[in-house]
C-alpha cells in the first residue's frame, strides 16, 4: 500500500530513512542533470566555432541559442501531456532517446556542412532536455521534505554545474582545439578549406555524445524509480477542477523569474570566448578563452554546493536576495572595467547566478500541491526566455559586446525583486510525495 509523506507531520527519522531511500533514484536523476548541463554548454565552445565556419554576425550566432531556447517553449507543454501518458521513467528514456538522435544529426549536419541543419539538429537536441527538465527538476522536489526542497534541487543541479565545467575543457580541446579558426588569433581570415575541415571537428565530440546518451537511457530503463503516489494524482486531478495557478504569487512572478534570469546566464556564458578573446580584455585565442569559461561554469558548480548546505539552515529567498545583489556588482564592474578586471567579474558572476535557477524554481513551486504539475511545466517553458540573447547579440552588434552586459545587469535587478516580495507564497496548498515501492 502506498504511503505519502505530508508536508507537515514527518518524523525526523522519517525524513532521514526516506532520503536513505531514494538516495540511489536522486544519484541516477544527478547523472542526468549532469548531462543535460554538459550537452547545453558544448554551446558556448560551439558558437564561436560556428561563427568563424559560417562567418556570421553576433546576432547570427546568438540565433543559434535562440533556436536552442525556443524548443524549450514549444517543446514543454507537450511534454507535460507526455509524462501523464507514460510516466516519469519512461518520459527520461524518451528524453535521452530524443537527445541522442539530436547530436547524431549533428554529425551528419558538420559532414556537409550545413547551417540549416545545425540549426535543426539543436532544436531536437534541446526538446529532448525539455523533456528532461519537466520530468526531473518537480521530481527532485517532491523527494523529502518540502522544506528542504530549494536545498536537495541545489544539490542536483550542482552535478548540472560539474556538466557544464567539464563541457568547455571537453569542447575547447575536440572542438577549437582541433579547428584552424579556434587556434588563430581573433580576426583570422579562414579559406573555404579550412572552414570545411573545422566544421568536420564536431563529428567526433558529437559521435561520443550519441553513445553516452544511449547508455544512459539503457540504464534508467532498468533502473527501479519510485513513481508519485497513483492515490495523490487521481486526486489532484479532480482539484486541479476547482484551482487556478493564477493565485499563486510565487508562480506568477516565479515565471518572469525564470526567463529573465536565462537571458542573463546564457548572455553570459554564450559571449563570455568573444569577450575574453578581446584585445583591450585578455586578448586570449578561442581555444584559450574556452579553457577559462569552466571557472565561470566552476564558480556556478562551488555555489550550488555551497547553497544547498546554507539553505538547511537559512531562508532559501533572503540567499536568493543576496547573490542577486552580488551579480549586479559584478556585471556592473564587467562592463565598465577593462582588462583581467573585467574578465574576472564576469567569471565571478557564475558564482552569484549559481542557485538562482534552482532556487527561483523552487521557490516557484511552492505551496502549488495539485498544480505542481502544471507550475513545473510552466517554469520549464520559461526557460524559453534563453532565446532573447539574440537581444544582447543585437546590442552586441549596435553598441559593442561590453555594453551589451548593462542587459545582464538589468536581469539581475528582477530577480533580486522576486527574492525580496514576488516568492512570497499566497493560497499555498498541501504538496504531493512519492510512492514508497518502486514502478
Amino acid at each position: 500500500m502506498p504511503s505519502t509523506v505530508s508536508s507537515s507531520g514527518a518524523s525526523a527519522e522519517t525524513a532521514q530513512e526516506a532520503g536513505i531511500r531514494h538516495a540511489p533514484a536522486l544519484t541516477l536523476l544527478a547523472s542526468l542533470f549532469f548531462m543535460w548541463g554538459f550537452i547545453t554548454v558544448i554551446n558556448n565552445t560551439l558558437l564561436p566555432h560556428l561563427r568563424s565556419v559560417f562567418d556570421l554576425s553576433y546576432t547570427q550566432t546568438t540565433l543559434i541559442e535562440s533556436v536552442w531556447f525556443i524548443a524549450y517553449f514549444v517543446a514543454s507543454i507537450p511534454s507535460a501531456k507526455l509524462i501523464e501518458h507514460i510516466g516519469y521513467k519512461q518520459a527520461l528514456v524518451t528524453g535521452l532517446l530524443v537527445m541522442a538522435a539530436g547530436a547524431s544529426g549533428m554529425m551528419l549536419a558538420a559532414s556537409i556542412p550545413s547551417y540549416a541543419v545545425t540549426l535543426a539538429m539543436l532544436f531536437v537536441i534541446a526538446s529532448g532536455i525539455t523533456l528532461l527538465q519537466v520530468a526531473a527538476n518537480p521530481y527532485v522536489a517532491v523527494v523529502g521534505k518540502p522544506e528542504t526542497a530549494s536545498s536537495r534541487l541545489n544539490l542536483v543541479q550542482a552535478l548540472n554545474s560539474a556538466g557544464t565545467m567539464f563541457a568547455p575543457l571537453f569542447g575547447a580541446y575536440l572542438i577549437l582545439g582541433r579547428s584552424k579558426g579556434g587556434t588563430s588569433a581573433a580576426g583570422t581570415t579562414l579559406s573555404d578549406a579550412e572552414r570545411l575541415a573545422d566544421a568536420q571537428s564536431v563529428i567526433l565530440p558529437y559521435g561520443l555524445v550519441a553513445v553516452v546518451l544511449v547508455i544512459l537511457a539503457l540504464v534508467i530503463a532498468r533502473f527501479p524509480l519510485p513513481a508519485m503516489a497513483s492515490t495523490s494524482l487521481r486526486i489532484a486531478r479532480e482539484e486541479r477542477r476547482h484551482l487556478s495557478l493564477w493565485n499563486h504569487r510565487n508562480l506568477v512572478f516565479g515565471v518572469p523569474a525564470i526567463f529573465i534570469y536565462l537571458i542573463a546566464e546564457i548572455g553570459v556564458a554564450n559571449l563570455f570566448v568573444n569577450f575574453v578573446s578581446q584585445p583591450d580584455i585578455a586578448n586570449l585565442t578561442h581555444e584559450e578563452a574556452g579553457r577559462y569559461l569552466s571557472f565561470l561554469w566552476g564558480g556556478m558548480m562551488v555555489g550550488r554546493f555551497a547553497g544547498s548546505a546554507i539553505m538547511q539552515r537559512f531562508d532559501a529567498a533572503k540567499i536568493l536576495a543576496v547573490f542577486a545583489t552580488g551579480a549586479f556588482v559584478v556585471m556592473m564592474i564587467t562592463t565598465f572595467a577593462h582588462g583581467p578586471v573585467a574578465m574576472w567579474s564576469l567569471i565571478l558572476v557564475g558564482l552569484f547566478h549559481s542557485i538562482m535557477f534552482p532556487t527561483i524554481f523552487t521557490l516557484g513551486i511552492k505551496g502549488l500541491g495539485p498544480l505542481t504539475e502544471e507550475g513545473s511545466g510552466l517554469l520549464v517553458m520559461a526557460i524559453a526566455g534563453g532565446a532573447l540573447v539574440i537581444v544582447q547579440g543585437w546590442i552586441a552588434d549596435l553598441y559593442g559586446l561590453q555594453t551589451s552586459f548593462l542587459l545582464t545587469a538589468a536581469c539581475e535587478l528582477y530577480v533580486l525583486f522576486y527574492a525580496l516580495w514576488g516568492s512570497k507564497p499566497t493560497h499555498a496548498l498541501t504538496d504531493q510525495r512519492l510512492e514508497e515501492e518502486p514502478s
